[in-house]
């Protein structure tokens, strides 16, 4: 609509400045130094709802961080729409690798870079922009309520409990979320669907304190040399995973959806420029897109032990540890996949040293079927301000709440995200296109106009 398009072009500029406000704040979930930052940005949110127009806004304490709710209800008989989002951010470090500040938002090249830029602020904060300007031009037709969360990145600990017992609140006929990316802005695509994850911590111990590597070594175990033969042996040569059962419950994709996968542009050799590596890994027998999407992987985040400090040390450390994440596709259920990945781990920990694993937090994969009509009315907008239908792929990151929303409120979810892959999501330099930002404030008053619609 054009009034839309006038409206947004005459407020462009307030909407970027706006966004850089909030990416100035470090809103870092997995820190307990930054518990008052967290509690600054909620409340920053709470009063950018309430400016675009809600009806009311709040913050809900949990054992955790608070969340911020919304609504604006213009019509209890109208259909309803459920925003979601997160306002935390990762951790910056390895700080000497960003070029610029990562709470010190700057453009370069048409590109937001700043912590959060793209996970999750900006996404968000397209849907309170769009709110203002279907308000400011007199177009809302449905309601529109709010549920932005502040430890996404930590794994949603308290969410479920919230959901479980603000059921009315949160009421409503789909669960829209721009938490996703698209192929690029010359090619739209919607996620059906992500993948769930498993994330676990393990510490390794051999002698009872660390000890002179030249001394013991050759008679003593090294906890870091057998960790990393323990994870070494986690994938086959043909990169297969080698834990017993983790393939049990894969659903396997049809063969129409992995050609449909297949349309979707892909230039390998610009893919691997942009990673920076000169070949490609992955399991035997698929292509890179499915590898990302339709398959389940085990990842190596971190791992450490022993002397890192400057200079030289000769120690044969009493510990080594590892974070290691498995990412899941229907239907596996993260509970079980913890569960055969730690049972794994100690069946193949040698009596040279003892296993410790404990988890940090897990979800479950999700699929949205694309004939609903959330779906449709998703691809109709896309295709309104693109010119063209989006393609359907299966997103390869993890947002833990999916199932838990259709589980507790029963309706469906429906992916509509207009970040990148390559937007260095929990990487240094994570950025955000400008024109992305646009594109998704113009896009999602045509989803809540169709879905209105459709419905």
């Amino acid at each position: 609509m054009q009034v839309w398009k006038d409206y947004q072009e005459k407020n462009k500029e307030r909407f970027l400045n706006e966004l850089l406000e909030l990416l100035r704040i470090p809103s870092i979930s997995a820190k307990s130094e930054n518990k008052q930052d967290m509690v600054t940005c909620a409340e920053a949110v709470k009063q950018r709802l309430l400016a675009a127009g809600v009806d009311k806004a709040e913050l809900i304490e949990t054992e955790g961080h608070p969340i911020v709710y919304g609504e604006k209800i213009i019509d209890p008989a109208k259909p309803t729409v459920l925003v979601y989002g997160h306002y935390d951010v990762q951790p910056a470090e390895p700080l000497e690798l960003w070029k610029s500040g990562p709470f010190d938002p700057v453009i370069i090249d048409g590109k937001i870079f700043a912590r959060g830029s793209c996970d999750d602020k900006g996404q968000v904060y397209m849907h309170v922009k769009a709110l203002e300007t279907m308000l400011q031009t007199g177009t809302l037709k449905n309601n529109i309520k709010f549920c932005i969360e502040g430890e996404e990145e930590v794994g949603s600990p308290n969410l479920g409990k919230f959901v479980a017992t603000h059921k009315e609140l949160l009421k409503a006929d789909c669960v829209l979320i721009s938490d996703t990316a698209m192929l690029s802005l010359d090619t739209p695509s919607i996620d059906t669907g992500v993948r769930g994850l498993s994330y676990i911590e393990v510490e390794l111990t051999g002698p009872s304190r660390d000890l002179h590597s030249g001394v013991y070594g050759g008679a003593v175990a090294n906890p870091i040399t057998i960790l990393a033969k323990m994870i070494a042996s986690l994938h086959d040569e043909n990169n297969h995973v080698t834990i017993p059962g983790f393939y049990d419950d894969v659903v396997e994709a049809t063969a129409e959806e992995r050609a449909l996968m297949a349309k979707a542009p892909y230039d390998e050799a610009a893919y691997k420029e942009d990673l920076g590596v000169q070949e490609l890994w992955g399991e035997k027998g698929f292509t890179t897109n499915e590898r990302t999407g339709i398959r389940p992987t085990i990842e190596l985040n971190g791992i450490w032990g022993g002397y890192t400090g400057e200079g030289a040390k000769t120690v044969l450390p009493s510990k080594a540890f590892a974070k290691i994440s498995a990412r899941l596709v229907p239907d596996q259920g993260s509970d079980k996949i913890t569960k055969l990945l730690i049972d794994h781990l100690h069946s193949i920990t040698p009596a040279t040293v003892t296993l410790k694993a404990s988890l940090h937090h897990g979800g479950e994969p999700y699929m949205t079927p694309i004939d609903s009509v959330a779906y449709k009315a998703a691809a109709k907008a896309m295709e309104a301000t693109f010119g063209k239908a989006p393609i359907p792929v299966r997103g390869g990151g993890s947002i833990p709440i999916c199932a838990l929303f259709e589980k507790e409120l029963g309706i469906k979810i429906v992916f509509m995200g207009f970040g990148l892959d390559s937007d260095n999501l929990h990487s240094p330099n994570e950025k955000f296109n400008v024109d992305n930002y646009y594109k998704g404030i113009e896009t999602i008053p045509y989803f809540h106009q169709y879905f209105t619609e459709m419905s």
